[in-house]
């Protein structure tokens, strides 16, 4: 087998002038006093030990908020087992850990159905204690629930639970 190479006709160049495109580009004038020669002047010694405080500043404001936002929790639950007692209630145990075990807490407990909507809510008074408690309560629901679960807890116990 025999290769052919087609032969190609010269063209023109594609840059008459012949300097590849490496000519002179036309350069517009810029307007007058709308740019200066100068450079900027740099910043002053305490200009610069400003915005390092102001950037040191924001830092820890960040980091607080940081902490404090993912930070540990002073009041955690979580469920421990529960049982469906029927079609209209379900037992949930749950266990709480405190930061301050002196203080009561309320942690809201809530039943699920099998499309996942909510079929039931209890506020539960945890009353002060050890730092570590296990508590169980029972929960009517509106629908056949699947599932019983802790949605959280917290020290603000509203005034119809507490228990003084």
């Amino acid at each position: 087998m025999v290769l052919r190479h087609s032969t190609t006709e010269r063209r023109a160049p594609l840059f008459p002038s012949g300097l590849g495109g490496r000519g002179k580009v036309a350069q517009r004038a810029l307007p007058v006093g709308r740019y200066s020669k100068q450079g900027r002047t740099p910043l002053s010694k305490w200009a610069r030990w400003a915005l390092l405080a102001v950037a040191v500043a924001l830092g820890a404001v960040v980091a607080f908020v940081g902490y404090r936002n993912l930070g540990t929790k002073p009041i955690e639950a979580k469920q421990t087992a529960f049982n469906i007692l029927g079609d209209d209630r379900v037992e949930v145990s749950f266990e709480v850990s405190r930061d301050q075990p002196e203080r009561a807490a309320v942690c809201i407990i809530r039943a699920r159905s099998k499309d996942g909507d909510e079929a039931g809510r209890r506020e539960v008074l945890v009353p002060p204690g050890n730092s570590l408690v296990v508590e169980t309560t029972v929960l009517r629901t509106s629908k056949p629930p699947v599932t019983g679960e802790v949605f959280g807890c917290s020290y603000q116990v509203p005034p119809y639970l507490s228990t003084s």
